[in-house]
């Protein structure tokens, strides 16, 4: 019986929410802020914390629930100095661009999602300052750039009309290989070249917000 009731209230929501009309967006700013965290290469996710990723773009959907995109990113590591024992401050900064590719969709007026995949071009920033034992500290930058893919995941609650918030997901292939080296160390310590050479990823989590230009309500 309390299962019947369960299931009759969903199928009630269900109808009024479909009675109401199923939005759909058109154009659409959004801004997304995530924290980070290292997944891939070994050196990577033991010396480099995950402090911010945030992105902005525009994006279109198409009445078939078809969406577009362009927009600019930028994320930055920090290196944490209690898994080194040379003291080294500072961290990776990462700016990009790209397009995306996705499908989106209301169920009802208020409740969506939207998944895709963002590819573009980053150009990363390692600064850091090194303090050597005994001599003076110095400057260490490397720069360097590379494609980036970006598999993304977002609930969507609309607020009114002209604004709605998100929770973020997703997972990011920047695909260099990180080396200790970069950061100023020494040397690579233990890490042997196979593990080196793997490619740097990150997933994340986080919200985000979207401002609609326009907007369409099928019956």
């Amino acid at each position: 019986m309390k299962r019947g009731f369960i299931l009759l209230s969903f199928l009630i929501v269900g109808i009024a929410a479909r009675a109401q009309g199923e939005y759909q967006p058109k154009y659409t700013w959004n801004v997304e802020l995530g924290l980070p965290v290292a997944t891939s290469n070994q050196p990577f996710r033991d010396i480099m914390q995950g402090l911010v990723t945030l992105n902005t773009y525009q994006q279109y959907s198409f009445p078939f629930h078809l969406n577009v995109g362009l927009g600019v990113k930028y994320s930055y590591f920090t290196v944490d100095e209690f898994a080194i024992s040379q003291p080294i401050f500072g961290g990776l900064h990462t700016g990009g661009a790209f397009a995306k590719v996705g499908w989106d969709k209301f169920y009802g007026p208020s409740f969506g999602i939207d998944f895709g995949v963002k590819m573009g071009y980053a150009q990363h920033f390692i600064t850091t300052e090194v303090q050597p034992n005994d001599e003076p500290s110095f400057k260490n930058r490397v720069n360097f750039s590379n494609v980036f893919v970006e598999p993304v995941f977002s609930l969507i609650l609309k607020a009114d009309e002209r604004n709605s918030y998100r929770f973020n997901a997703g997972y990011t292939f920047y695909g260099f290989p990180y080396e200790p080296v970069d950061i100023g160390l020494e040397s690579n310590g233990a890490y042997t070249p196979d593990v080196l050479d793997n490619s740097t990823q990150y997933f994340f989590v986080g919200f985000g917000y979207s401002f609609y230009f326009g907007e369409k309500v099928s019956e």
